[in-house]
């Protein structure tokens, strides 16, 4: 064949490529074998079997420092000796390398044959006639695929049969690569040594198959999540060959001479240089692949017979290496450290001296790791970052010092992996000596105890999964009772607890109730120490402001703070009370926190009660808290006197609930509790900062209006009395109605009070209230003071009182209706030396007045009565005997109205046919009907005030009453179309004559008589009412 140069660049290697130049063809007599000392010259005779192979061809080098040069090296002449480069050497830099081997090397293409055919990916065939396809990617070299074929089988099993040939003489295969010698001996004592040199040799082949497929991933485009899963699972396959290959020993054993034993030991040690250059090629190119070192420390605690010490020297010179090159960088993506460091922590106190050594410098470069990855992070934000000062590598006799102290020093590891790794990393940590504390080794768990211990002691500040960490061990103790590590789990959520009890409460709380004996045990264990007292109490007061059953907002997503989609963490934590208020060291917290507890339970007692309503199961674990906390807190005699009184019984019950609540806080007067002050002080905050649900205010307004009437006489100080006028018109009509109810308590001291105006003013903005209830409230509490109140302040107040009752007397609620026609004229009766204040507010409920005489409803009727007699009174009109039973008439009634009216008020008639207009819309049919008789009266006597374009409007308003359903009202409003009509016709376009005739009608008043003759009385004979014309003096 002719020879052949190749040029350019490879697509998959991702490597710079040089152009080797070839020297000259060389026939196979040119090949000579340059081996170490002690080698026989005999076994490079194979390499004559390989002359009848293809000529030379060129191949050039990829990248020299990914080739490990060999001691002895097959090489054309002119190129020969030993490579200076040893990669396995501490003081290993790519440019120190002196290998004949370079890019501008010509290289003999069947020398380097002859050097990889150990090396072939696949080793297959039968005696006399084997096929190897191989490719040299990962020693930098490239050549042209092809087979090659054999005239001998390299690779025999156990069973084959010996040739001739085999019972004459042994078969030495041997092959110059990378290292040393690989040599396989193979001879006719079929036993135990046959099986050990081949499974060498199916170590060594098998492994550089492995590298190949390894490194040519390494530089291919495959996605990267793809390439390290594929790559992991390639190594793995690997470690499991490597190390589980016999120890050195026994692999001198079966040689027969120190030749032989010297090549055996060449190829065993080139078994683990191999491996162990492929971990120092992936993790050169990505740091992210120290992961595999985590795995490697993994797979050789799942099988004692691997070799562990071989092991440990290949992950501690792989962590050197790496923390060498971290020299510089920018950014370190080692997502591995913490777990990497949990497991090297274990093995720095292992037995075997020399597999500790190793772990203890492996731990030491590891942390020189993790040391830049700290520095980085914190000069991220450095807008000048000279490269080289992220990461401050220790001094040289700090590197020989430190590793030693590591050694089985528990508290020296802890103390450096917590001040070392990032928070993320020492979770992670953590986490794994977590896990460690079931595994079946005790030993291994207890030292993961210790070590654990330690690091929680100097650095839970760092953790976070807190919440996970607490839900692990929940899990294992849950499933194992009697776990040998419990106490150390136990110990764990203690320590933990000291810096994030909010969230170990939190996790605690979130398991579903009540809880089984593990959680109680992890609620002692969070509650152990008095100096965590304070926060896990803040903690649980903060879940007791939830409320049970209450839904959460997202169901899909699960949150921390509850496994189901309702929330029953407050339940939980009313337990959790039970179980931690008695321990001694809560004593001071208790008393710190007792108004907090005190009400939040309170509050938990009614939301409970309300909680067993759906769920009668539910223990009444806020009933048990509450009465804990009195005994914990010195008021024992209070729980006593409650049991008496049957309150913790009936507290289960809703509709006892209120009433409990007041027992509680008198109970608590009586026996005057040391905890007043305090208590006071956190209902008054509450009450100005506003409760979360409406609910709890009233409870915070029976609890304060008790403790207030037990230690303040009336009037409570200014303080309080804010809170309840702001009270009285709160969005829950309870919290209003017992504002309204203390506020007339203080009757017999309203003069006494400072801003009584106000006070006052809240109540009649209650009258606006919804809640009909709370109208009818305020009425009565706003009557009971204003009988009490000074005259002074009252006639200031007098006008703006009685204008909102003018409203109310058309509410819809006939209750309502009559209440605030009474007042108002009971009002007028108070003010009766303030009439000339009241005029216009009279004149103004005038209409509502008269036309509610004609109400469905006897109460409102009664008090129309009452009122017009009292407005009668007041405006000195003789109408009073109209409205007794005996001669009681609506028309007749309206009648004298209008008839006084126009003697000594007629400027009113307009407002008032204005007033009246807006009933005839009215959905109620009395309302129609009455309005349709006054506003014929009030034109009859006011039509000369009236306009045209006025007189239009009522006509208009009067034709839509004549289509009304009911025939009283239509034959009503056609005798008052027909009075509109001749108003109509006496009004004149002249403005002269139009006031003329204004003035007559004033000098000249006219009595009217009936015009509608509706429901009259029989016995109108003799009636005062008669037709009669009175001069005006």
């Amino acid at each position: 064949m002719h020879s052949q140069s190749i040029r350019g660049t490879h697509s998959h290697t991702g490597l710079d490529e040089s152009p080797v130049h070839d020297g000259g063809a060389h026939s196979p007599q040119d090949l000579s074998y340059i081996g170490p000392p002690g080698l026989s010259p005999q076994k490079g005779m194979v390499m004559d079997r390989y002359r009848k192979w293809t000529g030379p061809h060129e191949a050039k080098v990829l990248d020299p420092g990914l080739v490990q040069p060999a001691a002895g090296l097959l090489t054309n002449r002119g190129i020969s000796g030993p490579c200076c480069l040893n990669m396995h050497s501490k003081e290993f830099e790519p440019d120190d390398c002196k290998c004949p081997i370079r890019p501008s090397t010509s290289v003999n293409l069947r020398s380097m044959r002859a050097a990889l055919v150990s090396g072939m990916p696949s080793l297959r065939g039968v005696p006399g006639s084997p096929v190897l396809s191989f490719s040299a990617l990962q020693y930098g070299f490239y050549f042209p695929s092809e087979s090659l074929s054999l005239p001998f089988s390299v690779q025999q099993t156990e069973n084959a049969k010996s040739t001739p040939d085999d019972s004459q003489q042994g078969l030495v295969i041997t092959a110059a690569i990378e290292n040393g010698m690989c040599s396989l001996y193979r001879d006719h004592d079929t036993g135990k040594k046959a099986q050990t040199a081949t499974s060498l040799w199916d170590a060594y082949s098998g492994l550089l198959s492995n590298q190949a497929m390894i490194l040519a991933m390494n530089s291919s485009f495959v996605d990267p999540s793809l390439q390290f899963e594929t790559q992991l699972k390639i190594t793995e396959s690997s470690f499991k060959m490597v190390f589980s290959i016999p120890s050195l020993d026994k692999v001198k054993e079966i040689g027969k001479s120190e030749d032989k034993q010297e090549d055996l030991e060449t190829l065993y040690r080139s078994i683990f240089n191999i491996y162990e250059d492929t971990l120092l090629i992936l993790v050169s190119k990505d740091f992210y692949k120290l992961q595999i070192l985590k795995e490697m420390a993994v797979w050789m605690n799942e099988d004692s017979s691997y070799l562990q010490e071989r092991a440990m020297v290949i992950i501690s010179r792989v962590l050197s290496f790496a923390s060498r090159k971290v020299k510089g960088y920018t950014s370190v993506d080692a997502p591995c450290l913490g777990i990497l460091a949990a497991e090297l922590s274990l093995l720095c106190s292992h037995t075997d001296p020399s597999i500790t050594q190793q772990a203890s410098l492996g731990m030491y470069h590891l942390l020189c790791i993790a040391k830049c990855q700290t520095d980085i992070a914190k000069n991220k934000t450095a807008k000048y970052a000279k490269p080289g000062s992220h990461c401050l590598q220790p001094s040289s006799s700090d590197t020989e010092f430190l590793p030693k102290i590591l050694q089985r020093d528990k508290t020296t590891i802890a103390q450096s992996v917590g001040k070392t790794l990032l928070p993320s990393l020492l979770t992670d940590f953590v986490w794994t000596l977590l896990m460690k504390l079931s595994v079946p080794d005790p030993v291994t768990a207890s030292e993961a105890a210790a070590i654990l211990k330690l690091t929680l002691e100097y650095h839970a500040p760092k953790v976070t999964m807190v919440s996970k960490i607490v839900d692990a061990i929940y899990k294992q103790l849950r499933a194992n009772a009697s776990h040998t590590m419990k106490q150390a789990m136990l110990r764990v959520i203690t320590l933990l607890t000291r810096t994030s009890p909010k969230k170990v409460i939190f996790q605690l709380m979130d398991y579903p109730v009540p809880a089984d004996n593990t959680l109680i045990l992890m609620w002692h264990a969070a509650g152990s120490e008095s100096s965590v007292a304070p926060h896990v109490l803040k903690t649980i007061l903060l879940i007791l402001k939830g409320k049970p059953g209450e839904m959460q907002e997202r169901k899909k997503e699960r949150k921390r703070f509850s496994l189901d989609i309702t929330n029953m963490m407050p339940v939980a934590a009313s337990q959790a009370l039970c179980t931690l208020l008695p321990v001694g060291c809560y004593k001071k917290a208790v008393a710190q926190f007792f108004p907090q507890l005190l009400m939040a339970l309170m509050l938990q007692l009614f939301y409970s009660s309300n909680l067993r309503l759906l769920t009668e199961d539910r223990p009444f674990y806020a009933c048990d808290a509450l009465r804990v906390l009195l005994n914990c807190s010195g008021l024992q005699q209070v729980d006593t006197a409650l049991q008496r009184k049957n309150c913790w019984n009936q507290f289960s019950q809703v509709l006892f609930h209120h009433h409990g609540v007041y027992l509680v806080a008198k109970t608590l007067s009586e026996y005057n509790f040391p905890q007043f002050p305090e208590t006071l002080h956190y209902l008054y905050k509450l009450s100005v900062e506003g409760p979360r649900r409406s609910e709890d205010s009233v409870i915070i307004i029976i609890f304060l209006t008790e403790l207030l009437n037990n230690f303040f006489k009336d009037p409570f100080p200014e303080e309080f009395l804010v809170l309840f006028r702001n009270w009285v018109n709160d969005s829950d009509p309870a919290v209003s109605k017992l504002s309204l109810q203390k506020i007339a308590s203080m009757a017999p001291v309203i003069n006494e009070i400072e801003n009584v105006s106000s006070l006052l003013l809240s109540i009649v903005d209650a009258f606006l209230s919804k809640d009909k209830t709370v109208v009818i409230r305020a009425f009565m509490t706003l009557r009971s003071l204003l009988v009490r109140l000074d005259k002074v302040t009252y006639s200031s107040l007098c006008t703006r009182i009685a204008s909102s009752y003018c409203p109310l007397m058309d509410h819809s609620n006939g209750g309502i209706r009559s209440m605030a026609i009474r007042h108002f004229g009971e009002l007028l009766r108070d003010m009766s030396h303030y009439t000339w204040m009241l005029n216009d507010v009279v004149f103004r409920g005038l209409v509502p007045l008269i036309l509610f005489l004609e109400d469905t409803e006897a109460r409102v009727v009664k008090a129309c009565k009452h009122t017009l007699g009292i407005c009668a009174s007041e405006l000195k009109w003789s109408a009073s005997y109209l409205f007794n039973d005996e001669y009681y008439s609506f028309e007749l009634v309206v009648l004298n109205i209008c008839n006084n009216l126009l003697i000594s008020h007629g400027n009113y008639i307009t407002d008032l046919i204005s007033d009246t207009l807006g009933y005839l819309r009215s959905s109620r049919t009395h309302l129609r009907r009455a309005s349709v008789i006054l506003i014929g009266y009030l034109a009859k006597l006011g039509g000369y005030l009236l306009h045209r374009d006025e007189l239009e409007v009522m006509l208009e308003a009067v034709d839509r009453v004549l289509r009304d359903n009911d025939p009283t009202i239509r034959e009503l409003a056609g005798i008052t179309h027909k009075l509109f009509k001749e108003i109509a016709h006496t009004l004149t376009s002249s403005n002269i004559k139009q006031s003329f005739r204004r003035f007559f009608n004033f000098i000249y008043i006219k009595k009217l008589k009936p015009l509608y003759n509706y429901n009259l009385p029989k016995h109108l004979t003799g009636s005062p009412m008669g037709i009669k014309e009175t001069k005006n003096d």
